[in-house]
């Protein structure tokens, strides 16, 4: 029973579903959990759970802990749900609504390249938005999105702003390669602007 009772609080505590938030606050923008390390008491509250379960011989319990096991370990390797891929179709079907969003195209089957209609769309927001759009389709950590604004009057606003839905800016799941989109690197125009202006 003592046991039981230190599972439900390690539940609580890893889920923070114990505490609500102070009324008023809200949150800026709203984003997808981040793939990353699980923390311990997570992973405390699985076994505990698989534990009680054996003692009472639920199956389907001890089952359902010991698969969100396998998926926080799939998640704290970046690696991406191969059950729950993404339909290509169904993505773009999705984005369309996705406030500022032009259209959009699959370069290859990681990376969705978004065309904006304005430099205020350009940003990690809309990126964002697109992947919470994408989320009910299935696994996004297999998703890179790429975002250009087709309205750009300038190199440096025509840059490709890139980032896997669950992860860091320049982070990337396991297995999946970084793609150059963007026909020249930023980053080589940067230093050959740098190089002009010594001169």
């Amino acid at each position: 029973m003592q046991r039981w009772l230190i599972a439900t609080a390690v539940t609580c505590v890893a889920a923070t579903g114990c505490s609500e938030a102070p009324q008023g606050t809200t949150t800026q923008t709203e984003r997808q959990p981040q793939a990353g390390p699980t923390h311990p008491l997570v992973t405390a509250a699985h076994l505990a759970g698989v534990e009680a379960a054996g003692l009472t011989g639920d199956q389907q319990a001890m089952r359902s802990h010991i698969e969100a096991m396998q998926k926080d370990t799939m998640r704290s390797m970046h690696l991406a749900d191969p059950s729950r891929r993404i339909d290509h179709e169904a993505a773009r079907a999705a984005v369309r609504p996705v406030q500022g969003v032009q259209s959009s195209v699959w370069i290859d089957n990681a990376n969705l390249l978004v065309m904006v209609g304005g430099s205020q769309y350009r940003n990690m927001t809309t990126i964002d938005n697109v992947c919470l759009a994408l989320e009910p389709l299935g696994d996004t950590l297999s998703v890179v999105v790429n975002v250009q604004d087709v309205m750009a009057t300038t190199s440096e606003g025509s840059d490709t702003l890139s980032r896997n839905c669950q992860l860091g800016a320049g982070e990337r799941a396991m297995f999946q390669q970084k793609r150059q989109v963007d026909v020249l690197d930023p980053e080589v125009r940067r230093a050959f602007r740098a190089q002009q202006g010594v001169r």
